[in-house]
């Protein structure tokens, strides 16, 4: 199980990867394409609706083909689309490349948080998502090697399809070892599967859960994204030194996962979501406050180590939420809602944007933390009061 658990490390890190570029280098491609700014949020739109889509057709998919197919056939379609996107020479082809980046992401996502959140500790699926956090924040460090020279942008995504297509050959390297140590944990998994998306829609409570998930989504797609943007039109740095900070965003997420997954040790999981809800509030209000840009900036960073243990904690809180029985088919839908905020809240955002300034940003994503905040609290609340049904779900 420890050889399988370095592999879907490693698969963590291919998700990571193309998840930050493209914000790092848009005021770059914006320029040589000649598009809006605002374009970028209908490409994340694009991707994210991919994913959509595959994290909901998740259960299917690891049911017919195996976990350890699926994955490798994720990376690979993602590292084709990363390959793409170094020769695009129209805006259409950043759409069309979309498609595959979305689809990619989406299947092995679900499945992988599923079979961590069932078999392994919490601390576990922090560090995870912690291998996440390198593959996002590698991306925008790698880019800013390359946005000193023109056009360079295009030699930054070759080499991170180069960097995809290493962990594809790994992934098939190894993937008789993969099916070997993960056949018995599959067929447990056949067993646990037993809700449609539609009967899981339907658990109690689980709705609170999802707009926890959406608006998460929200606060951390959108900052990503808009971060460089925010820092060259608001603050005046230039592209390359806003792409570091873009990737300091990243690296916060990344380090607030390695720290998460020791305090999880003896920290309840609700506990860790609502600290990193505080923490992200905290880091809205330096980019809020008049402050110097690169103490500003900061506020940045606090927002990715705020983020970092609250995806993975509500993840694997799912099956003492909701029980092993429903948990598959809960981590799909919770999924796919939030990669629905990272969807619409994106380029809703754009659209403001346009209409006012970006500096705006701070108060969009603080509004994204007060929704997921309430949300959160409202749903502990219901589940402190059903402690014997959780009981029960547990065994």
């Amino acid at each position: 199980m420890t050889t399988l658990l370095v592999l879907i490390y490693l698969a963590f890190i291919s998700l990571g990867l193309p998840d930050s570029v493209l914000g790092s280098v848009w005021p770059v491609i914006r320029a040589d394409l000649s598009v809006p700014v605002s374009l970028v949020g209908y490409v994340a739109m694009t991707i994210s609706a991919g994913t959509v889509v595959s994290s909901l057709l998740s259960n299917r998919m690891v049911a017919r083909f195996g976990t350890a197919k699926v994955t490798v056939t994720s990376v690979a379609l993602t590292a084709f689309a990363l390959l793409g996107y170094s020769f695009v020479g129209h805006p259409a082809m950043l759409f069309f490349l979309a498609i595959p980046l979305g689809l990619g992401a989406g299947s092995v996502d679900a499945a992988l948080n599923n079979f961590v959140a069932l078999h392994y500790k919490s601390m576990h699926m922090n560090w995870l998502h912690c291998f996440w956090g390198v593959g996002a924040s590698a991306g925008p460090l790698i880019m800013s090697l390359f946005l000193i020279n023109p056009g360079g942008w295009r030699r930054g995504y070759l080499v991170i399809a180069g960097l995809q297509f290493a962990l594809v050959l790994v992934l098939l390297v190894t993937i008789k070892l993969w099916n070997r140590e993960g056949s018995s944990s599959a067929s447990k998994q056949k067993g646990e599967v037993l809700l449609t998306n539609k009967e899981a829609l339907g658990v109690k409570s689980v709705k609170l859960a999802l707009v926890s998930f959406v608006f998460f989504s929200v606060t951390e797609a959108t900052t990503g994204l808009w971060s460089s943007s925010y820092l060259v039109g608001v603050e005046g740095m230039t592209a390359a030194t806003a792409a570091r900070w873009t990737a300091s965003f990243y690296a916060g997420i990344t380090l607030g996962r390695l720290l998460s997954g020791f305090m999880s040790i003896r920290m309840k999981n609700t506990m860790l979501i609502r600290l990193g809800q505080w923490i992200c509030v905290l880091g809205t209000l330096l980019l809020i406050l008049p402050l110097p840009s690169q103490v500003s900036a900061l506020g940045f960073i606090i927002i990715g180590l705020g983020t970092a243990p609250i995806f993975p904690a509500m993840l694997h809180e799912t099956p003492a939420r909701f029980g092993p029985a429903a948990s598959g088919a809960i981590m799909g839908l919770q999924m796919a809602f939030a990669y629905t905020g990272g969807t619409f809240g994106s380029p809703l955002f754009g659209v403001l944007s346009s209409l006012t300034s970006l500096e705006l940003l701070p108060y969009f994503v603080l509004a994204a933390v007060l929704i997921m905040l309430v949300a959160s609290e409202l749903l502990n609340k219901r589940m402190g009061t059903d402690s014997t049904r959780r009981a029960e779900l547990l065994g």
